[in-house]
């Protein structure tokens, strides 16, 4: 499955501590589901880097928990307000995955290591009611080489996706799926400087400024990375997207898999430590994190079961406090559960406290649909005929 992380959206990012937890592996190594959804279109790549957001669930369940009050997830359609001042108040939505599968075949050849998502799938959830998609895909599938222009076909095949959700009133949130690397190098490496992953933004921010409704989602996952190398980084893209005169939303994602659950973890090296040195000129940007809720927030461990009825309220408890007192707005851009009782009340009691905590998140996007994901047990990609999966019923309250 997918990287269970948590997407927090704020708009100043605050400076997130150093280092993202010494066994943060290479990207894609918690996979969201090694090997989901091969057939379909050949060879099938395996879906890279699942539910990895990582790490142990410490901090965050504490204290705090259920979702007292809130409200019951009616409402919320996109309006006035939300992210620095503009943008929807609340969206709910998915990933719409397969663009990053087959991560280790690069640039790999189309439908059959990797494929979009048809306009077709995407409409699925568009007549659903949701407003939010996030489309991860392959930074080096982009740009085969740093510093150099993009592949005309990738990005077509990127481009129409993105075009087709957005001309339906839909927002849709780009998401370079590489934890923070170009090809298995690290960003901030000799091999990848920063500079290099400003080009790419700049570069990319080019092609869709011209759209409010595109947000930039910085980097899936970053970890094995300390938060200060991180930051640097990440201002270092902010710089190029604004210098290329694009003023969307940019999306910020912490390190340690950006989980909200361990937002304070790493003491001085801890996201809640570094992340608030976010620099914008534009203050236009906002947190992602992403929370599974299985017993090690990974989305990986019991068949996805989820630890209690409570626990995604209790994971976020943390983050929400640090999100208030900073000022800044969050996104979830990825969560999930297996189809149980107890998974179909974690995520509705999850739902209801971000909706009674309003003045900081503003949205949330499932992990994950996408036409490859067979039985995966989290997809949300309809039958053939167009029934829907148990879970995405849970969602319509929220929408």
């Amino acid at each position: 499955m997918r990287s269970p992380c948590l997407l927090l959206v704020c708009f100043s990012l605050v400076a997130c501590g150093s280092d993202d937890s010494a066994g943060g592996g290479t990207a894609g190594t918690a996979g969201k589901q090694a090997g989901g959804a091969a057939g379909v279109g050949g060879t099938g790549g395996t879906a890279s880097g699942g539910a990895s957001a990582g790490g142990t669930a410490t901090g965050g369940s504490g204290a705090g928990g259920s979702s007292a009050g809130g409200q019951g997830g009616s409402g919320g359609s996109a309006g006035s307000g939300g992210a620095a001042g503009s943008g929807p108040t609340w969206v709910l939505g998915v990933n719409l995955s397969s663009a990053e599968f087959g991560s280790s075949k690069l640039p790999g050849k189309y439908a059959t290591d990797y494929i979009y998502a048809s306009n077709a799938h995407a409409d699925h959830f568009l007549d659903a009611g949701m407003k939010v998609f996030r489309v991860p895909f392959l930074w080096p599938r982009l740009q085969h080489d740093l510093n150099a222009e993009f592949d005309a076909d990738e990005l077509n095949r990127l481009r129409g996706l993105v075009s087709h959700i957005t001309g339906r009133g839909g927002y849709a949130l780009l998401d370079p799926h590489d934890y923070a690397r170009w090809a298995g190098e690290l960003i901030g490496s000799s091999s990848v400087p920063n500079t290099a992953f400003a080009d790419f933004w700049s570069r990319l921010a080019g092609e869709f400024k011209g759209d409010d409704h595109v947000w930039f989602g910085l980097m899936n996952e970053p970890n094995g990375v300390a938060a200060t190398q991180w930051l640097a980084a990440a201002n270092a893209a902010i710089a190029g997207i604004r210098a290329s005169g694009a003023q969307n939303l940019v999306l910020v994602p912490g390190v340690r898999w950006t989980g909200a659950h361990s937002w304070y973890s790493g003491d001085s090296g801890s996201n809640a430590a570094v992340m608030g040195g976010v620099v914008d000129p534009l203050d236009h940007y906002a947190y992602e994190l992403h929370q599974y809720l299985d017993s090690d927030s990974s989305g990986t461990k019991e068949n996805g079961e989820c630890v209690s009825t409570t626990i995604g309220s209790e994971r976020l408890k943390a983050v929400t406090g640090w999100l208030r007192e900073k000022g800044k707005k969050g996104f979830l851009g990825e969560g999930a559960g297996a189809n149980t009782a107890t998974c179909a009340a974690a995520i509705a009691d999850m739902l209801t406290y971000m909706r009674a905590n309003q003045d900081v998140w503003f949205g949330f996007s499932w992990w994950a649909a996408g036409p490859w994901w067979g039985d995966y047990m989290f997809s949300l990609a309809p039958a053939g005929d167009g029934t829907p999966k148990p879970q995405e019923a849970w969602l319509t309250p929220f929408l």
